[in-house]
Parts: structure tokens; C-alpha cells; sequence
């Protein structure tokens, strides 16, 4: 278990000499469906990095998996005192970021990590507020935490979107125990809607009926590590399957998913999982992998960069080292292209910055870079 604590050390004299300069490495040119594009580094020296989140005076603020929460501005990387205590264990820690929509008048962050519960620990969500200065959160509230708690370090999901009416989904992996994801009195291998109180919003599907979480908004869910929401208020996945299918899924309320009952994948060894591909009453993926590519982190763009992109899906492959470009079509999607450089090294988070440009965590190289036109 850990608190973001320590203050941040370039983790080379190289990098200090380039910080100390005020120098940046150089970036990179890369062939694209748009033409040209240029992957210059904006954030170096992390450690385990997880997440990312734009802040509207062009700074940023990074998760690092172990528990710390930095703010990084006008080229200086700091930490941000006052992050929950997590379980830094296996898969788990100081997991996503997110702003509120109205954080230019609130402050208020989301923060998703894995919370030590007893002698387990289970996804969890709070809210705080970002002093002016950034240096630190004040009024840490939990908002939501999975119940109940599980020992291991595997699946803990852990992205958090806000809905356009301002309610917050909360992605959660079946923490390694596979029948759980088809348990609805657990939160494992689900999807949970709460207010920005915390509270369920009377909407929910499963609100009433008696023996089921009533935060569940979806289930049968294997670990979906990224999520995006697009302009018409669709909620997207990236979820990782076992050994194939891996897949993207369009979320709809109250719809299993059917994790382990379906799957496109096998087990690690080499046997069937569940009952096969499909089964009337289980949702089918948009598309899938296979081989899988360990996706994390999704983008819904809708900048003005690269306008020929507008509308698609970004995940990024923690395995085969890339950022797939979907198309969407209706409930189906298809991977189209896949942007690889020695820059995109273990993808986990890919984000929209205000000028349109995309910014995405290697974890390879624990830096976050910066695609945009030259």
C-alpha cells in the first residue's frame, strides 16, 4: 500500500540536464491515413504511468500506478499532495483521472484506484477538489466502492466517464473470478452509473429488483480498461479478453455482456471458454481481437486536427505496441489502421487536448507524447 508522498526525480542525469535546459527531446515523423504527423515527448521520467487529463490552462495531471498524482506545467512535473491511499498490488494502484465538466468553476477531479479493503482490495472511485495552485486536492470524498472486496492483483477495470447528464460510469474487471462477472449481487465484471454524489440514479436498470447491485449499469465484463464517451452520448469499451478475444463494445443499459459465458478467446491453456461465441441474451462485441492486444485506454475524437479522423475510436495495444484507429458503423466497428512507431510502446491512455491533438501514455517509455500535424 502507498501515498503519493515523494516528490518526482528525473529518473536519468540526461533528463535532468534536458529539464534544467528547458529542452525537450525531438519528436518524431510518422506516415499516416492523415499524411504527416509528429510524436514529440511532452512528459518523460514516469513511473508506471496510467492515466492523463487536460487542464484548461494547457497543464496536465498524470496518474502513476504506485499512488502518485502529478500536475505537470509550463514543462515542470510536480506532485500533487493529498491522493487516496491504494493497493499498489499486481494490476492495481492509483489508476484514472478525470476532469468534471464544469471543473473550470468546481475544480472537481475523479479519481479511480484500487482501495485496500481488509485483506483484499476492490476498484473504487472519490471526487476532490484542485486547489488554484495545483499542489494539492482538498474534500477527498468516496464515491463508490465495488463490494465486495477480492484478494489478488488482476482486473480492476478502473475507468471513469462522465455521462452527458453529468451521472458517472465506472468500469470494473472481474478481479480474476470469472463466474463473478455473471453474479449481479456483486460489482465484479461490471459497469456502475452513480451520481456526483454518489448516490444511484433511479434510472438505473436494476434499480427495485432485489439481490442485484442497483449502481450496475451493464455486466459481463472481463476487464475493460478503456472507455469513451462520443458526442451522441454512446458509451464505448475496451476490454480485454483472455487469450483472443479481446473487444470493443457499444454499452448499453441493463446488457450482459457475457463474460465467461461467450467469448472469441480461450483460456491461456488452449481450452474453450463457457459455451462458445454467442448465446441469445448476450451481447455481441462491435469487433474483436484476436490475437489479443492487451487494449487500454479508448478516444472518441471529435477535434479539429485531423478532421478525416473525426468520429473514430484510438486504442491503444499494451502488447503488440500500437494505437488501432476504429471505424464505427451503426453497433459495429472494425479496426482500419494501426499507427506503430518506437514511440508507442505500451499504449495505456490516449487523450483529446483542446487543440485537437492526441496525446497518449507509453508505458514502455514512460513518457507521454504528443501526435499532431507538423
Amino acid at each position: 500500500m502507498t501515498q503519493a508522498t515523494a516528490t518526482l526525480i528525473p529518473r536519468t542525469l540526461a533528463a535532468l540536464a534536458l529539464a534544467c535546459l528547458g529542452l525537450a527531446p525531438p519528436a518524431a515523423a510518422l506516415e499516416t491515413s492523415a499524411g504527416e504527423v509528429t510524436l514529440s515527448p511532452v512528459i518523460t521520467g514516469l513511473d508506471a504511468p496510467w492515466a492523463l487529463a487536460h487542464l484548461p490552462d494547457g497543464g496536465a495531471l498524470v496518474t502513476e500506478r504506485g499512488g502518485r498524482l502529478l500536475l505537470w506545467r509550463d514543462g515542470r512535473t510536480q506532485v500533487v499532495a493529498g491522493a487516496p491511499d491504494v493497493a499498489a498490488i499486481g494490476q492495481g494502484g492509483l489508476l484514472d483521472v478525470t476532469l468534471a465538466r464544469d471543473f473550470a468553476t468546481t475544480r472537481t477531479v475523479f479519481l479511480t484506484y484500487a482501495k485496500p479493503q481488509g485483506r483484499g482490495s476492490g476498484t473504487a472511485m472519490a471526487k476532490a477538489r484542485l486547489s488554484p495552485d495545483g499542489d494539492r486536492l482538498t474534500a477527498l470524498t468516496e464515491l463508490f466502492a465495488m463490494s465486495p472486496g477480492s484478494s489478488g492483483g488482476r482486473h480492476f477495470g478502473s475507468r471513469v466517464v462522465e455521462a452527458r447528464d453529468g451521472t458517472l460510469f465506472v468500469t470494473i474487471g472481474d478481479r480474476g473470478d470469472r463466474p463473478a462477472a455473471q453474479d449481479l449481487s456483486r460489482h465484479n465484471g461490471s459497469i456502475v452509473r452513480v451520481t456526483r454524489d454518489g448516490a444511484v440514479p433511479a434510472d438505473n436498470p436494476f434499480v427495485g429488483q432485489p439481490g442485484v447491485r442497483p449502481e450496475i449499469w451493464s455486466y459481463g465484463h472481463r476487464n475493460p480498461q478503456g472507455a469513451g464517451l462520443a458526442p451522441d452520448g454512446t458509451l464505448w469499451t475496451a476490454e480485454h479478453g483472455a487469450r483472443g478475444g479481446d473487444e470493443v463494445n457499444r454499452i448499453t443499459p441493463g446488457t450482459n455482456y457475457g463474460w465467461p459465458v461467450i467469448s472469441f478467446g480461450r483460456h491461456y491453456s488452449g481450452a474453450r471458454i463457457g459455451e462458445g461465441t454467442s448465446k441469445p441474451g448476450m451481447a455481441q462485441p462491435a469487433m474483436y481481437w484476436d490475437p489479443s492486444i492487451a487494449p487500454s485506454g479508448l478516444l472518441v475524437y471529435d477535434g479539429a486536427m485531423f478532421p478525416d479522423w473525426r468520429g473514430d475510436l484510438f486504442v491503444g495495444s499494451l502488447k503488440f505496441n500500437y494505437i488501432s484507429r476504429i471505424e464505427v458503423s451503426g453497433d459495429s466497428a472494425r479496426e482500419v489502421e494501426q499507427i506503430a512507431s518506437p514511440e508507442t510502446a505500451r499504449v495505456r491512455d490516449i487523450q483529446q487536448a483542446p487543440d485537437g491533438s492526441i496525446w497518449f501514455i507509453s508505458v514502455g517509455n514512460g513518457t507521454i507524447y504528443r501526435l499532431a500535424t507538423p
